[in-house]
């Protein structure tokens, strides 16, 4: 969407401040010994606080309130009382809902507890990767350019770009146009980004695999090569300047 007066950012505001403090306080919840599904209620506990509902829930009919996807699962995990979170997992919590008409994004990647498996470098590099990338977005920007700047910095890292997910517009759905804001540049992608209008910008940064490919259940996603991924986002509003963060609470790039 393009925030046209006060009424809609204040209403931006008010969804992008919902998922952001439900995605702050579910990552600093998660602990060793916690199933998903835990992780998940107390997630939708937060949600429904605010009087928002969960996007992907209402969109999609999602088999739960958020997405939890953990280790070698790329997005989209379902929250599920078998999954039990283990020391040193690498997990990725997706949070996205609708409040009073507007829907906000959010996600971020990190480690339960100790680094024991090392996987901290891959989060670090993609909050890095977004952080650099949105303060790079302003109005008439190409957004290949963005995408070129994300995988010049994955491959200075030693790390490769998932190429089938991008970021995507917001607002008055959860996925709107501009969408498929890659990860890489697409050379026939002319669109710029567009002063005023509000995208979810995220990162799908990979140790090893190109693609995400579903998996059975119809909704989680793992890599075609296998290995791991972290993936950050915030909703933005794009300026002339740098970037208006709505979902800043979420303290991901922290």
């Amino acid at each position: 969407m393009s925030i046209t007066n006060e009424s809609e950012l204040a209403g931006m505001q008010r969804i992008s401040e919902a998922v952001a403090y439900t995605l702050r306080e579910m990552t600093q919840y998660a602990q060793p010994g916690m199933t998903t599904k835990e992780l998940d209620e107390f997630g939708a506990r937060i949600l429904a606080g605010y009087g928002a509902k969960s996007a992907p829930f209402l969109t999609y009919g999602f088999p739960g309130w958020t997405c939890i996807s953990v280790d070698n699962e790329f997005c989209h995990g379902i929250p599920t009382e078998h999954r039990i979170l283990k020391e040193g997992d690498l997990i990725n919590i997706d949070v996205s809902a609708e409040l009073d008409g507007y829907w906000a994004d959010n996600g971020g990647s990190f480690v339960i507890g100790k680094d024991i498996h090392g996987h901290k470098k891959l989060v670090d590099a993609s909050k890095d990767i977004l952080d650099k990338a949105i303060n790079s977005i302003r109005g008439g920007v190409k957004i290949a350019d963005i995408g070129y700047l994300m995988e010049t910095e994955a491959k200075k890292k030693g790390l490769k770009v998932i190429k089938n997910l991008g970021g995507h517009g917001v607002g008055r759905s959860l996925h709107e146009e501009p969408d498929e804001l890659l990860n890489y540049r697409n050379r026939f992608d002319t669109r710029r980004f567009k002063k005023n209008s509000v995208v979810a910008i995220e990162t799908f940064i990979s140790t090893t695999s190109n693609l995400a490919v579903e998996l059975n259940d119809g909704w989680t996603m793992v890599g075609n090569k296998g290995g791991y991924m972290a993936q950050h986002e915030h909703t933005i509003i794009i300026t002339d300047g740098k970037p208006v963060i709505l979902t800043q609470m979420n303290e991901i790039l922290n």
